[in-house]
């Protein structure tokens, strides 16, 4: 999802690394920093496969400073990617919330709709995080505080993203 998120963030304009650091680590929260020792080899396999381009600029001091810009090859890979996301880019909230964050980039209307349904259909499953055999365990089923707080938060969760979802595909 880093190699999705600099593509994205990318399509909106061109950055400098630490510009792009900062608006990765808004994007996936103060839990999740973005490290230089992550960031930087990931810039590097996108400049080395031609989606990005990197070009040097003098900075206030001696060190040079690069600005990072979407090569027509890298905006083709953010709408692939975006385009055809599947199993954990929409299963994994953290992973679809980068996608969502970057479905408008895709220009048809009918492709976001269809990453949409594909999120919608996941959400419409029966799922929990505590099981009884095959059977999913709710919030009315145990009796640990804390367990039936996760399950509360969860099910209002997944109820209003499925009301969101079902009025953006209205």
């Amino acid at each position: 999802m880093l190699e999705l998120a600099i593509l994205g963030f990318l399509a909106e304009g061109p950055l400098h690394g630490y510009q792009l650091r900062q608006h990765i680590a808004h994007l996936s929260g103060h839990v999740r920093p973005v490290s230089d020792g992550s960031l930087y080899p990931a810039i590097n396999r996108l400049v080395n496969a031609g989606l990005l381009d990197r070009k040097a600029e003098p900075g206030a001091s001696a060190a040079q400073r690069h600005t990072l810009s979407l090569t027509a090859a890298g905006r083709t890979e953010l709408l692939r990617r975006l385009r055809h996301a599947d199993g954990l880019d929409i299963s994994d909230s953290t992973r679809y919330f980068t996608i969502l964050a970057f479905l408008s980039q895709l220009p048809d209307l009918a492709d976001q709709h269809r990453v949409l349904r594909r999120r919608l259909e996941f959400l419409e499953q029966p799922a929990s995080f505590f099981h009884d055999g095959d059977r999913p365990l709710g919030a009315d089923d145990t009796d640990d505080p804390y367990r039936r707080g996760m399950l509360t938060i969860a099910r209002a969760t997944s109820r209003a993203e499925r009301s969101w979802l079902q009025e953006a595909l209205a």
